[in-house]
């Protein structure tokens, strides 16, 4: 049956449809006996009210970084730490001033490199060492490297969330950052930050690598005691005694040495023992040893302690401490050196349009990739000569 538009609106109304209630919830009609319907609430905002703003300060100067550093504000050393991780040139400037200004400040931690395969249970180890140095006074800071990907160049950044007793402490400072595709899993700008963290007034630091369990060079070269943590009971025993990252361990300890896994960790002890026998005394003098513990129960924390204070006052004594801080300076003067002279040749404009024809020249196999390299070097040589 078709309606004219006022007998429509007079048969609804009487019908109560239109009114206000009953557009809302039709179950409020009066046809509908005993069904009544409330109105609700209103719908809440999706950003929190009583959230403040946070207003980023820009314009802090360099001295306003300094002065945080040295007073012990972590909000403004995790600031700092951006800017050194930072590509942007404007934030590099600012970076090196303020490691410059913090320099005389620094060098009094010990700085503790922490690798390992994955799993073998770092970052719980790490958060039971950590516990361990706070309750005898100590202030830590983590620098927690987390793998790149090598695809998206993104990082997931959940260190922090398996040192779960750590991230509530005040004396306690963790930074993740990405590995960047940089050697051995290490963030080119780890050394830098070490510099702010102990200018800062942490006298302990844990490197925690990605345990690529390859090449570690990078983390041996910025920390006094290099530690090895080993799994036992993974079918090879062997598989754990690779001479190159054998060599660079100052101690070794085999984690989960708990419950029913006891036996098979003190079975991978004796046997890491003897091939550790079989390599040349470092340059320390000092003798690597093995330990087992359980980062995860607290079994046995005092006696990997106690070893690294051991070799700490053993290579304090004999000179090599010091000796060997002077050569890893050296050393990331000339890994700078090099990291500057990449940046500088692929951001030249002309080297990156060359770079464009020599690759498809390469590519459709008209250029060896030798003689290729060899051009853009040339041209590159020529412009700063």
């Amino acid at each position: 049956m078709y309606y004219k538009p006022n007998e429509v609106s007079l048969q609804q109304t009487s019908f109560g449809f239109f009114n206000q209630q009953c557009m809302e919830h039709p179950e409020n009609d009066p046809q509908y006996k005993g069904l009544v319907v409330n109105k609700g609430v209103e719908k809440p905002p999706s950003v929190n009210p009583y959230l403040k703003r946070r207003v980023r300060n820009n314009r802090r100067s360099v001295v306003d970084f300094v002065d945080g550093i040295l007073s012990g504000d972590r909000v403004i050393l995790s600031q700092a730490v951006t800017l050194v991780e930072s590509s942007l040139p404007e934030h590099q400037e600012t970076a090196q001033a303020i490691i410059e200004q913090c320099l005389p400040h620094a060098g009094n931690a010990i700085r503790v490199g922490i690798t390992g395969v994955p799993g073998a249970g770092k970052s719980t180890s790490i958060d039971a060492f950590g516990m361990h140095l706070l309750e005898k006074g100590h202030k830590l800071a983590v620098l927690a490297i987390d793998p790149s990907s090598e695809r998206s160049r993104g990082s997931i950044m959940g260190d922090k969330t398996r040192m779960e007793k750590l991230s509530l402490e005040q004396n306690a400072f963790i930074r993740p950052s990405p590995s960047a595709g940089s050697l051995g899993g290490v963030a080119r700008k780890t050394r830098e930050t070490i510099v702010l963290c102990e200018a800062a007034g942490f006298d302990y630091l844990f490197v925690e690598t990605v345990g690529v369990g390859q090449s570690e060079t990078a983390v041996h070269s910025m920390v006094d005691f290099f530690l090895l943590i080993q799994l036992a009971g993974t079918g090879d025993e062997l598989q754990g005694i690779k001479r190159g990252i054998m060599e660079m361990a100052d101690g070794i300890v085999i984690n989960k040495a708990d419950g029913d896994n006891i036996d098979k960790a003190q079975m991978a002890q004796r046997q890491l023992r003897n091939a550790l026998h079989l390599y040349p005394l470092p340059e320390s003098g000092w003798t690597p040893e093995v330990l087992t513990y359980s980062g995860y129960y607290n079994l046995g924390i005092e006696a990997v302690w106690d070893l690294i204070h051991r070799y700490i006052d053993f290579v304090k004594a004999n000179g090599f401490f010091d000796r060997k801080r002077k050569e890893q300076a050296k050393y990331w003067m000339f890994e700078s050196i090099n990291e500057q002279l990449r940046n500088g040749f692929y951001r030249d404009p002309e080297i990156a349009a060359l770079l464009t024809e020599l690759e498809d020249q390469v590519l459709n196999s008209r250029k060896s990739s030798f003689v290729a390299a060899r051009e853009a070097l040339e041209l590159y040589y020529g412009k700063h000569r």
